[in-house]
C-alpha cells in the first residue's frame, strides 16, 4: 500500500495512446498502487521501443478524478478489464502490478484467461503478499488523521500531500477506497492462472518478506520465479529507469524461455 505523486494530477492524463493497438509481440499492461494513477508508469514509456507499455487508469483519480472510486477488487477488476479494451485490441500481454496493483493484475489476468480475447504471457506481481495472505495492521475504519498515520506507517513513505489540508481532502476518498478493498480482499481458495507469474521484491522491503512474496507460487499451474531488485518497498518509484530494467529484463528471460519451449 503505497502513495505517490502520481496520484495528484486531475486533469493531465496518462500519456497512453487513445486508440486501441494491436502488438505484433508483447504488450506490457501495468497497475499501479494504492492512490496512484497511471502516469506512474509514464517514464517506462520512453526506455524501451520495443515493448509497449500501457498502463490502466481506475476511477478517481488524474484524468478520471471526478469518477467515483471502486470500492470493491470485484468492481476494480471489472473497470480495468473495460480499460484494457479500450488500450489494447488483442494479441500477447504480461501483466505488471505493484501493491494494491499485483492484487488487481492477479485478478485481471484470471479474467483474461476466461475470456480469451488475449494470450496471457506473464504475470509480474510487485511487492506484494500471495493473494491468500490476511493483513495483520489495517487501515478501514479509523479517523482520518488515524489513517493517514497508519498509511505512512505501512508504506514506509511519506508525502507532503498528507499534511495538506486541502490536497488531504481531495485525494483521501480514493486512497481510503483503494486501502479498503485491498484490506478486504481474499482470493478464491483454488484461484490460479496458468500463465507463469513472477515476484519482484525490493532486497529492502520491510513490508513484505521473501515468504509472504513466495506464496504466489500457488497461484499459477505453470511456473514461478522470485526476483530480488534493490531498494525498498517503493523501489518503483525511488529508480523508475532501474526498476524498469529488472523488469524488462525478466519479461526478455521469460519469453526466451517460453519461444525456446514452445
Amino acid at each position: 500500500m503505497n502513495l505517490d505523486r502520481h496520484m495528484l494530477g486531475p486533469s493531465a492524463p496518462p500519456d497512453d495512446l487513445e486508440t486501441p493497438l494491436v502488438m505484433n509481440h508483447v504488450t506490457l499492461v501495468c497497475l499501479p498502487f494504492a492512490g496512484a494513477g497511471a502516469s506512474v508508469f509514464s517514464p517506462w514509456r520512453r526506455l524501451r521501443k520495443d515493448l509497449d507499455v500501457r498502463a490502466l487508469q481506475l476511477p478517481g483519480r488524474e484524468n478520471l478524478i471526478d469518477d467515483k472510486p471502486c470500492t470493491t477488487i470485484s468492481a476494480a477488476t471489472n473497470a480495468l478489464a473495460d480499460e484494457l479494451a479500450g488500450k489494447v485490441a488483442g494479441g500477447d500481454v504480461v501483466l505488471f502490478g505493484h501493491s494494491l496493483g499485483a492484487i488487481l493484475a492477479f485478478e485481471l489476468a484470471r479474467r483474461i484467461e476466461a475470456d480469451g480475447h488475449y494470450t496471457l504471457r506473464q504475470l509480474l506481481v510487485s511487492g506484494s503478499a500471495d493473494p491468500w495472505s490476511v493483513r495483520v495492521d489495517r487501515a478501514t475504519g479509523l479517523s482520518d488523521d488515524e489513517f493517514v498515520a497508519q498509511v505512512r506507517k505501512l508504506a514506509g513513505y511519506d508525502h507532503p500531500a498528507l499534511s495538506d489540508p486541502e490536497l488531504r481532502e481531495l485525494i483521501l476518498p480514493t486512497l481510503r477506497a483503494d486501502v479498503e478493498m485491498h484490506e478486504a480482499y481474499r482470493a478464491e481458495p483454488a484461484a490460479r492462472i496458468s500463465a507463469p507469474i513472477t515476484a519482484v521484491l525490493g532486497a529492502e522491503d520491510a513490508l513484505v518478506s521473501a515468504d509472504q512474496a513466495s506464496g504466489w507460487k500457488d497461484a499459477t499451474s505453470s511456473s514461478f520465479e522470485l526476483a530480488s531488485t534493490p531498494g525498498g518497498h517503493m523501489y518503483l518509484t525511488e529508480d523508475p529507469p532501474a526498476a524498469f530494467e529488472v523488469v524488462g529484463g525478466l519479461i526478455d528471460t521469460a519469453h526466451g524461455r517460453q519461444r525456446r519451449t514452445g
